[in-house]
């Protein structure tokens, strides 16, 4: 019976697997759900292994259980089959195969994403509707989008012609009148006021600024409205700017240290402040109580700290104290770039004892870290680097230079690495550069951290250095160790800059200053020799570079002889260059330059002509420019004579060392009459007397020849 029960069992398992499967398949689309039937008649088959009777007693004969069945037919239903077959079978022909109800991952996924698209359109456009309902329950909000849109037609210059902007520019006038204040506190309205200000007339200006007065302040704080302030400055007048900085008065400290008004207020502080103006904006530095006019020391309106403190010494302590919180404020926020915080600084510390404990902390405060290693910024590098640019800055700079240790100099020549070349073009951070090379006794040190940029070691040398010598700035640096007592070479503010540095450096400097200047010429003078001899015609077809060879070639000779004498060379070469470079632009000009026969007249006397002994001071060794100079121009040494050069001529029948004077002399007596002709009547005793006439009396301006053929023929 066991056999039979397991017989009975075995056949009703695959009956059952397919029926299983059938009810799966209607509720489930994907085949691998399916229950196998495999694996079910597998676990029969152990189940008859492990049987304690035989197959042949049970009657079993293979894998029916019923032995009158014939399993003839590889089709029929017992036929096991392969999964790919049962699920051919299941799911019947392709043509047939019936569509899931279910939508596949990528179906859904693009019906929710335009789902998604349609209701984020619908919301976009209720969101939009919404914002423009808003914006036109604004206040005078048809008004400003009337002049918007005006103002989209003014803005593009190029495209409406002078009538048609006149009339645009009415039309917004007429809008915007009696309503500035709703304008100018909008981000995109204020934009409409700019417009009207940079198109309209003053008076029209003027109307905008009165409307908005008593709002400077506020206006200076937002973001987008100081703008208005700026244009208002910029195309205004005195009336107009008065309106707006006397708003600022009582509240400099708020407004320097305000993210927006603060540049505003040192922009025009910097720009269009009266000097006036400026002492009461600055005052307010020193105290609340400067904030108001007339409640100063003894009602004082001047903002120079050190009178201040003269008249009122009692006020010293809180004033200094007051003063440097304001300055640590700004320094510690890096917001170190204001004029105005500049000129504060520097009037603190022109009233600190050198000396004391006071100053050495000042210079403390601008000194780098010296414990930073190569590459690291200290935090006051961007302080000093804006410093050297502002008139009270680049002095403070200069001071702290003066004053400073040889240790300190070297920290103060750090920050500016990779700034020289341009300070060097800078109406104020060269007199920094000049006072560093004025004072720093390592003259290795100041010579590689200032020329080492501006004299590079590779082909653009020539091109720079002439970039150099044609800017009035520039050119001060390059040649101030060559010409730093020449009258000609500074203007009068940087040769007062220089003399208060140098009375400094008296008591702070050990090395005599032509020692320095000496040391510092020895190191500069071979790359500026080369650029010379490769660029000669270039410096000589200006007045600046004409006065830098000269300075150069007779700078110091004993550096260098062999490239020296190249770059003479080079000048005597170009001689006749050089001296047409003198003669007048035009037939109707009347001025001649004397730049280029002067030049020449210095190469050939060998030095440079001492206006307090009255001579020529020849340098050591010798230029020998002269025998250079009559190899060139032997062949027309009369019209040297008789012209321009005269004088250049006169300088060889004078120049030291020279040995060939006497061929020269000979040369002139050939032509003797050309001179003759040249130099024209003598000044009487009457004309001499008549040229120093009475106060108002004409002179006598007529051309006498030239006075250079004179003195030739004298010699002859």
């Amino acid at each position: 019976m066991a056999g039979i029960k397991r017989e009975s069992t075995a056949a009703a398992a695959p009956a059952k697997s397919k029926k299983d499967k059938s009810e799966k398949k209607s509720s489930m689309s994907d085949s691998k759900h399916a229950v196998k039937p495999a694996k079910k008649s597998k676990k029969v088959a152990e189940d008859l292994e492990e049987s304690d009777t035989s197959e042949q007693e049970n009657g079993y004969n293979g894998f029916s259980a019923n032995p009158d069945v014939e399993m003839a037919d590889g089709d029929s239903e017992e036929q096991p089959k392969s999964k790919t077959q049962k699920r051919k079978a299941e799911d019947g022909p392709t043509e047939k195969k019936k569509k899931s109800k279910y939508e596949t991952p990528k179906e859904i996924s693009s019906k929710l994403a335009d789902m998604h698209a349609s209701n984020s359109r619908e919301a976009h456009a209720k969101q939009k509707a919404l914002a423009k309902e808003r914006k036109n329950a604004k206040p005078n909000a048809d008004v400003i989008e009337r002049s918007k849109k005006l103002w989209e037609k003014l803005r593009l210059k190029s495209h409406v012609e002078k009538d048609e902007r006149k009339e645009l520019i009415k039309e917004l006038f007429e809008i915007i009148t009696g309503r500035v204040k709703d304008f100018v506190f909008k981000h995109d309205s204020v934009r409409v006021i700019q417009t009207a200000i940079k198109y309209s007339t003053m008076e029209q200006r003027r109307m905008i600024a009165r409307e908005l007065k008593g709002e400077f302040k506020v206006l200076s704080e937002g973001k987008y409205s100081k703008f208005l302030i700026a244009k208002l400055v910029e195309k205004g007048d005195p009336e107009i700017r008065d309106l707006i900085i006397t708003e600022f008065y009582g509240h400099v400290k708020r407004m320097i240290n305000h993210p927006e008004a603060a540049w505003i207020l040192d922009d025009i502080y910097r720009a269009v402040a009266t000097s006036e103006q400026k002492n009461r904006l600055l005052r307010e530095w020193y105290g609340a109580e400067f904030s108001i006019k007339g409640l100063g020391p003894q009602g004082t309106d001047t903002a120079d700290l050190a009178t201040i403190l003269e008249e009122s010494p009692e006020k010293r302590k809180p004033i200094m104290s007051y003063l440097e919180n304001q300055i640590n404020s700004l320094i510690q926020k890096k917001l170190n770039g204001f004029t105005m915080l500049h000129d504060a600084m520097l009037q603190y510390f022109l009233v600190c004892e050198p000396g004391t404990e006071q100053a050495n902390d000042f210079l403390e405060h601008l000194k780098p870290d010296p414990t930073l290693k190569e590459g690291e910024e200290a935090d006051n590098v961007d302080l000093m680097k804006n410093l050297a640019f502002t008139k009270s800055g680049s002095r403070l700079v200069s001071l702290c230079f003066a004053y400073g240790s040889a240790k300190d100099r070297k920290l103060f020549l750090r920050p500016y690495k990779d700034t020289i070349e341009t300070m060097a073009f800078d109406q104020h951070a060269h007199h920094v550069l000049l006072a560093a090379l004025a004072v720093t006794d390592d003259t290795k040190l100041s010579s590689k951290s200032i020329y080492s940029e501006l004299l590079p070691s590779n082909d653009a040398l020539p091109e720079k250095v002439l970039n150099l010598c044609n800017d009035a700035r520039a050119r001060t640096v390059l040649l101030y160790p060559f010409a730093a007592d020449a009258k000609w070479f500074l203007d009068d503010n940087t040769r007062d800059r220089l003399t208060e540095v140098y009375t400094i450096r008296q008591t702070t400097s050990k090395k005599d200053p032509n020692t320095r200047l000496q040391e510092i010429t020895k190191s500069i003078e071979a790359p500026l020799l080369n650029a010379i001899t490769a660029r000669a015609a270039d410096f000589a077809s200006f007045t600046f570079g004409l006065q830098f060879m000269g300075e150069i070639l007779v700078g110091a000779p004993e550096v260098e002889p062999k490239t020296r004498k190249e770059a003479l060379s080079e000048v005597a070469r170009l001689s006749q260059s050089i001296l047409d470079a003198s003669l007048p632009a035009s037939a109707g000009d009347n001025k001649a330059t004397s730049h280029g026969k002067n030049m020449l007249k210095t190469l050939v006397q060998g030095g440079k002509f001492d206006p307090k002994t009255k001579k020529v001071v020849p340098v050591t060794p010798a230029l020998g420019f002269a025998d250079m100079l009559w190899a060139e121009i032997k062949n027309n040494v009369i019209d040297w004579a008789t012209g321009e050069g005269s004088f250049v001529i006169v300088a060889l029948t004078e120049a030291e060392g020279f040995e060939k004077k006497s061929e020269v002399l000979k040369a002139l007596k050939k032509d003797r009459k050309k001179l003759e002709a040249a130099a024209g009547p003598a000044k009487s005793k009457d004309d001499v007397k008549g040229k120093k006439g009475k106060k108002g009396e004409k002179k006598d301006d007529a051309p006498r020849g030239n006075a250079g053929a004179r003195i030739l023929l004298e010699k002859l």
